[in-house]
């Protein structure tokens, strides 16, 4: 018999593929949601329409409920995790929170390797955060981990690509780029970064979820790429020029850094899963956009 499910959000990007990767998998699933996305799922899940933000109506939604995991794709600050670790604590085996490689921002440019899970110290207080959103997602994760009765994995994903339902157009923006035979600003010297593909993320969580291990965890294809590079490489698939263009020491397009900016996924590594690489799906995705931005269907 499968687990006992909850995804917190599911009707959007990756959370979509997740739930479908669980219900293949034989879990009971339940999604939680306001109830404004229409979904595919049909009869195969249970839904719950609650307002994330609403203290009031997430304690009478999951008043009772008990749960083998809860996957929450949508808590973007402390507040919404303070939240529910009122309503989860000792209420759920393990609590899987869905972080960012932009909790590491506040140690951008202090070290020329890669991150580990425990260069961020959580409980070290920061003055002026970088991004909002790192921020935000970085004092989550610190209510999270310091809840009681509440056991507790945070996984801090690497930038995520996906192809033509990817909602942030980042990729897009840059096989657009290329296609216009326009250059790409960038750092004078970029770093690194790291990547993952959507498929890649959904088969991580679905392996997280059956595992036992608590705490934060990188996740990142194998190979990391610098701004240039990302653009050189989808220049090359689609047989134009590359174009470059360095504005100074700051980064001037999206993924682009002036100092490494990447996972070391080593923890799980060692805890059995292999990622992986880069190499292995970008050209895919340059080819799906590629042709959505000609008007043309995939291998037409």
């Amino acid at each position: 018999m499968g687990q006992e499910i909850l995804v917190i959000g599911g009707t959007r990007y990756f959370g979509i593929r997740l739930v479908e990767a669980l219900l293949a998998a034989g879990e009971r699933v339940t999604i939680a949601t306001r109830g404004r996305t229409p979904d595919s799922f049909g009869s195969r899940v249970r839904r719950i329409a609650v307002d994330r933000g609403d203290a009031t109506a997430m304690q009478a939604a999951f008043h009772g409920a008990r749960f083998d995991v809860v996957y929450d794709q949508m808590c973007y600050g402390p507040e919404a995790a303070e939240l529910a670790a009122r309503v989860f604590a000792g209420r759920v085996g393990r609590y899987l929170m869905t972080s960012t490689i932009e909790v590491y921002d506040v140690l951008h440019g202090r070290s020329t390797r890669a991150y580990r899970e425990d260069d961020l110290d959580l409980a070290q207080p920061v003055a002026s955060p970088p991004t909002a959103y790192g921020d935000g997602k970085r004092r989550a994760e610190a209510v999270l981990l310091a809840a009681r009765g509440l056991p507790v994995a945070t996984l801090r994903l690497a930038h995520v690509l996906g192809g033509t339902e990817d909602f942030t157009g980042r990729l897009r923006g840059y096989v657009e780029r290329v296609l216009l035979g326009e250059p790409l600003r960038h750092a004078a010297v970029p770093g690194a970064t790291s990547f993952i593909d959507v498929a890649g993320v959904v088969e991580l969580l679905a392996w997280a979820g059956r595992q036992d291990f608590l705490g934060p965890l990188n996740v990142g294809s194998r190979g990391t790429l610098t701004a240039p590079q990302l653009h050189a490489r989808i220049a090359s698939r689609l047989g134009r020029e590359v174009l470059l263009e360095p504005v100074g020491g700051v980064g001037a397009s999206p993924f682009d850094y002036a100092a490494p900016h990447a996972l070391d996924t080593g923890r799980a590594t060692a805890l059995g899963w292999t990622f992986g690489r880069v190499a292995d799906w970008l050209d895919a995705l340059v080819d799906a956009h590629a042709a959505a931005l000609s008007g043309q269907q995939v291998g037409a």
